[in-house]
């Protein structure tokens, strides 16, 4: 007699990630698998600094919102088959031998290094600045000035400083003592060979004051860096052993959501907005953010409107602070449907709020025509008016590059309260758009670790 036999499954077990999505504001985790969340998605904040043109946030609370978050998921946390990190970039620090930060973290909102950065650039040259890094030394939007900045006004500082890096550098060398960074990220330093993916500069370094022997090892972003060791487990909340991707910045992990497709265009609206277009070389322009995708030979095109979503919230809390949220974002999309009472009432803001990330030279934010009949009514419109005409801008900036791009557009951050649909108005012809909530936090599943 023959006995029944038994069906074995040769499907390959799903992979379960623990996701950790550092913003400007908030450590997001979960669980997740093959692009989508299998549980709560919690949130932990955390505050920033800004003093004058400085931007930072204290380590010590970071670290904390990142111990919080994970604790706020329970035991699952150590049920993760491996741990993903998506992170804002660039978030410039400095750590001494045992990896405490000698530093806050610089964000990318930081402007203090205008004046080192017009130094870098004469000392390099625009032409070989963009040939080199792909990127122009931008005042803490490319961290390079920042490093230069704390070379030159902190000189005793950086001879401590024994890893200089981006937040998951600083995220490894505490978790897993590791000293790494992404392809992404490294674009971010103006230290990197971004058009080629070879490696870290000579000359750029030299020019920053980088020293060799302070930079991080650039890794793939799937790679595994090393395992959590006990004193981490128990720090945060971790299962002994669990394997630590590399980690990548938060928009390139959104973009892999997408397929990553050469001539794919993400857009994630939020507080700062962020245009990016996935390309299968490098284009740097002057008025562009390039950066590898941080895994394979793929490259992003990026611009940036500093303050988008800030600057709504911004207009609510000075000029509409009795009005309940809902009410707000209704009274937005009906002057965002009324573009023609704004160009009638003259007024006209400069979306500069947060200055300018693909520039040196810093603009800032003004309202003009004003008179003694303007509303606030009007002061909105024109508000809503200017990040509308300077979204659209945008792809005039892309299309120079002369890169392939697709009508096809995904979208994530701030649909819920309409923001996407106030920041594509003006966009010239037809367009497609696909929502993708929470694409930077899902993305890290689709990580093959290696």
């Amino acid at each position: 007699m023959v006995g029944r036999q038994t069906r074995v499954s040769t499907r390959p077990r799903e992979v379960t990630f623990l996701g950790l999505d550092i913003g400007s504001s908030s450590v997001k985790a979960a669980l997740l698998r093959s692009g989508r969340a299998i549980g709560p998605i919690v949130h932990a904040p955390f505050p920033t600094s800004h003093v004058g043109v400085q931007v930072e946030v204290e380590p010590r609370k970071l670290l904390a919102a990142v111990a919080r978050a994970i604790g706020d998921l329970g035991k699952a946390a150590r049920k993760a088959d491996v741990i993903a990190m998506s992170v804002m970039s660039p978030a410039w620090v400095a750590m001494d031998k045992a990896g405490k930060p000698l530093t806050g973290i610089v964000t990318h909102q930081d402007r203090r290094s205008v004046a080192v950065a017009h130094d870098l650039l004469r000392r390099v040259g625009q032409a070989r600045y963009l040939k080199l890094a792909g990127n122009l030394p931008f005042p803490g939007g490319i961290s390079a000035t920042t490093w230069a900045w704390f070379c030159r006004n902190h000189p005793a500082l950086m001879r401590r400083a024994d890893l200089v890096g981006h937040l998951n550098t600083f995220l490894h060398r505490q978790i897993t003592g590791a000293r790494v960074i992404d392809p992404a990220n490294a674009s971010f330093t103006g230290l990197y060979d971004t058009v080629g993916q070879s490696g870290w500069n000579a000359e750029l370094c030299e020019a920053a004051g980088a020293l060799p022997r302070q930079l991080p090892r650039i890794l793939e972003s799937n790679v595994i860096a090393r395992q959590v060791p006990a004193a981490a487990a128990e720090r945060f909340g971790l299962r002994v052993g669990t394997p630590v991707l590399i980690g990548v910045v938060d928009t390139s992990s959104a973009m892999i959501l997408t397929g990553a497709r050469p001539g794919q265009l993400l857009n994630v609206c939020g507080s700062t907005d962020v245009l990016g277009l996935c390309t299968s070389s490098a284009h740097p322009h002057e008025q562009l953010l390039t950066r590898a995708l941080g895994v394979g030979k793929k490259w992003m095109s990026v611009s940036t409107l500093a303050a988008a979503g800030s600057a709504l919230n911004w207009a609510h809390e000075q000029l509409f602070n009795e009005m309940k949220p809902a009410a707000y974002w209704k009274l937005l999309d009906k002057i965002a449907n009324d573009p023609e009472a704004v160009k009638q009432s003259g007024v006209r803001f400069e979306p500069y709020l947060a200055g300018e990330r693909g520039a040196i030279d810093q603009r800032k934010a003004a309202l003009s025509g004003l008179t003694l009949a303007t509303t606030r009514l009007q002061m909105l419109g024109a508000i809503v008016q200017s990040l509308a005409e300077a979204s659209a801008a945008r792809l005039t900036l892309l299309r120079q590059t002369g890169a392939k791009i697709n009508r096809d557009v995904v979208v994530s951050g701030g649909v819920q309260n309409g923001l996407d649909k106030i920041l594509h108005r003006d966009w010239p012809g037809k367009w497609r758009f696909r929502t993708e909530p929470e694409a930077t936090l899902r993305g890290l599943s689709l990580l093959s670790p290696k």
